[in-house]
């Protein structure tokens, strides 16, 4: 995501200076490795303290003295500070230097997880994970941009991809990791991890990742002229169902496998899951910067084979790993995907930051949707309808994908 971009003859960040020799300036040609490892890791962080509670639920809440269902909430009122706070937050900071921003993102996680880790108490346990929210919201609208930024214009895809690398280790290492310490020891040490982990990440921001401008005040993009930009739209629209469709799934997925008498493999299905999720973002990133339509429709056909799978053939055990293959190399650089197309399509209006404060909000509600929505479903017509529903789900994505040609997911290659 784009702001402020740096002056022709200028290092990327460096204000130009009136006695600065004439010599212009080499664009980065090499991708920034640590610093983009640092942002892949503060991903992973926001994913992980989003999803850590599902592992731990029994112990939280009988030291939280309330029910499981309950402490699950936990996992909601996150989202929803997510969604309630990332377009209004990133407005009223688009001025804010990148580095200084991000740091305070992620301060903001230490603070949440310490509190979270240390409360007894239900209530402040809800204001924590809010908090956490928020500061998820403010970094999820930050940091395709910044990987963006830090990369020359041909590797822009693979540098996002690097950074939303996080997302398939947090789900597939991440959660079974914190599952164990709450197990071993507490759950209330598995949040004070968390708060070790963002500790040392403060310490590799300060010292290797660059800094960028903001966007000078008076210049950002209001929200509704965001959506007048040619592509945005589209973009947002399939954010919005793609992930509803995949989130009815992945949050009730022990519940499915139980159904499927599978529920004893649930943490080798979330395992393969990862696995090939990690295949599929490093094939999105060698590939992105030229296919970015196809490997958009390639992502959402790939879902509805898996669905497809899983709808007819769930007694076969080998078809539902085959399945869930599937699913991992459709879904794993969905991220990528479509944080990509929400910032070349925000860059070409000026609205890039809007666009993808704009994508976390609406991902982050059908997120919350997912889960709501598939509850539903499994008191209504059982675990068994959740395939079908994201086959139905699915296909105005791909007639949404195949239109939007000309902005959005457009045919030509990315300049």
């Amino acid at each position: 995501m784009r702001t402020a971009e740096a002056k022709p003859g200028t290092t990327p960040g460096t204000p130009a200076t009136p006695n600065s020799p004439a010599t212009p300036a080499t664009p980065p040609q090499k991708l920034p490795l640590l610093a983009l490892l640092a942002l892949a890791t503060a991903v992973f962080i926001t994913s992980l303290t989003e999803t850590l509670p599902a592992g731990l639920l029994p112990a939280m809440s009988a030291d939280l003295g309330v029910s499981e269902s309950a402490t699950g909430q936990t996992v909601t009122v996150y989202a929803i500070g997510t969604a309630l706070t990332a377009i209004p937050l990133t407005a009223a900071t688009s001025a804010w230097r990148r580095k200084r921003l991000l740091l305070t993102a992620m301060a903001g996680f230490a603070a949440a997880n310490t509190v979270t880790a240390l409360s007894g108490d239900y209530t402040l346990t809800m204001a924590a994970r809010f908090v956490a929210g928020v500061a998820a919201g403010l970094a999820w609208a930050l940091l395709a941009g910044y990987a963006r930024r830090m990369a020359p214009a041909h590797l822009q895809g693979k540098a996002i991809a690097i950074a939303m690398a996080g997302i398939p280790v947090a789900l597939s290492l991440g959660v079974p990791a914190g599952t164990f310490l709450g197990k071993v020891l507490s759950w209330q040490v598995a949040f004070l991890v968390m708060t070790g982990l963002t500790v040392g990440l403060l310490a590799w921001i300060a010292a290797l990742v660059p800094d960028h401008p903001g966007q000078p005040r008076g210049e950002a993009t209001p929200m509704p002229r965001t959506l007048r930009v040619p592509g945005v739209t589209p973009v947002l629209f399939v954010t919005l169902v793609f992930v509803l469709a995949h989130t009815v799934l992945y949050t009730y997925i022990a519940t499915f496998l139980d159904g499927l008498g599978m529920g004893g493999s649930t943490d080798l299905v979330l395992l393969v899951f990862g696995a090939a999720s990690l295949a599929s973002i490093w094939i999105v990133g060698a590939l992105i910067h030229r296919r970015l339509r196809a490997l958009t429709l390639g992502a959402v056909l790939l879902v509805g084979a898996a669905a497809a799978l899983l709808a007819v053939f769930s007694e076969s055990p080998v078809l539902v790993y085959a399945a869930v293959i599937l699913w991992g190399l459709g879904w794993g650089g969905a991220p990528t995907l479509l944080q990509t197309a929400a910032g070349d399509a925000g860059d070409k209006g000026g609205a890039a930051d809007a666009a993808q404060a704009m994508l976390v909000t609406l991902w982050n509600v059908a997120m919350a949707g997912g889960g709501v929505f598939g509850g539903v479903l499994l008191g209504l017509v059982g675990s068994s309808s959740f395939p079908w529903t994201i086959l139905l789900l699915l296909v105005p994505v791909l007639l949404v994908v195949l239109a939007a040609r000309d902005h959005g997911f457009p045919v030509r290659n990315r300049s």
